[in-house]
């Protein structure tokens, strides 16, 4: 894990507010490297993007004819996918704002979508149990790859150089080693909604519908540490790390927002926090580089852009 200095203050000033959206927003998620614009996915079928800095939208991508669930950006910002109820994955050319190829397959929406490090693989997890893998530079839109180990749907995954994790409903995060082909299954005991690994791969951070949020050892999949307080057991939300990982946060069911100290996982003030959304945090996300910065989005139609006051 990266070296920690303490945690930093979370970013809890509200910069701007984001409400193009007609309806609850499922997932946002920020452009790679520095730069401070946003894509947005919501109910309303569309994938939205944003200036962070300024609030505003500068473009609305329309192919969608259902709830958009899921966004990745690839790591040169040119394209994204994202999915949801339409069963097939999208993606997407930023500049010219269309689709460059949609990939049928799944037999229920589609609950995440993630590329791996060069953009060439997209990884997506459905409501159907699998988890496909599609090689973007191949002429064919069939899969290179089914996982079908799950026994419920998948809502999270992450794909990494020569591995996928994925987390299911049936409460099992699963780690397949694509290079040995070799699964490893950690059974957390409820449903899983978010696995989000540290920079190293060495541990990951896994939200589950019991109101905990728990810290796994990658190697042997003990548990490290176990954050609670929040409110989490009927809807997907996400925790994530603070820059520097010396911190967890996450917004939960009553439209909070909380966060932890990584190492002894005490409750970071104000405890509680303010209710900052009026309905439940579907996202968090924080800046992949600005440690005074982070996002939330909500069903109750909004994305808020948060800094540190300073």
């Amino acid at each position: 894990m990266a070296p920690s200095r303490g945690p930093l203050p979370l970013a809890r000033t509200l910069h701007v507010t984001l409400d193009g959206h007609k309806g609850p927003v499922n997932v946002a998620r920020y452009a790679k490297g520095s730069a401070k614009y946003v894509l947005t996915g919501g109910q309303d079928r569309t994938v939205r993007l944003w200036n962070a800095s300024l609030g505003t939208e500068i473009k609305a991508f329309n192919a969608h004819g259902y709830e958009v669930l899921s966004i990745a950006v690839a790591h040169d910002n040119a394209k994204f996918v994202s999915s949801g109820g339409d069963r097939s994955v999208f993606v997407w050319d930023v500049t010219s704002g269309t689709t460059t190829r949609r990939l049928p397959g799944h037999m229920g929406k589609i609950n995440a979508v993630e590329f791996n490090e060069d953009a060439s693989i997209v990884a997506s997890g459905s409501f159907d149990s699998t988890v496909r893998l599609w090689d973007l530079r191949a002429q064919s839109r069939a899969p290179i790859q089914i996982l079908e180990e799950a026994r419920d749907a998948i809502q999270t995954l992450h794909i990494e150089s020569t591995s996928i994790t994925t987390g299911s409903v049936d409460g099992h995060v699963r780690t397949y080693d694509l290079r040995k082909g070799e699964l490893r299954s950690d059974y957390i005991g409820h449903p899983v909604t978010a696995v989000v690994p540290t920079q190293d791969s060495q541990t990951f951070l896994v939200t589950t519908l019991d109101s905990h949020i728990r810290l796994i050892d990658a190697t042997n999949g003990k548990m490290l540490n176990d954050f609670i307080g929040h409110t989490n057991s009927s809807y997907r939300c996400r925790a994530c790390f603070g820059l520097g990982e010396a911190t967890v946060v996450c917004g939960d069911e009553n439209g909070m927002v909380w966060a932890w100290d990584l190492l002894d996982a005490k409750l970071l003030q104000p405890n509680p926090p303010p209710k900052v959304h009026s309905k439940v945090i579907t996202w968090t996300e924080h800046h992949p580089s600005d440690a005074g910065e982070m996002i939330t989005s909500s069903a109750d139609g909004t994305c808020k852009i948060w800094r540190l006051n300073t």
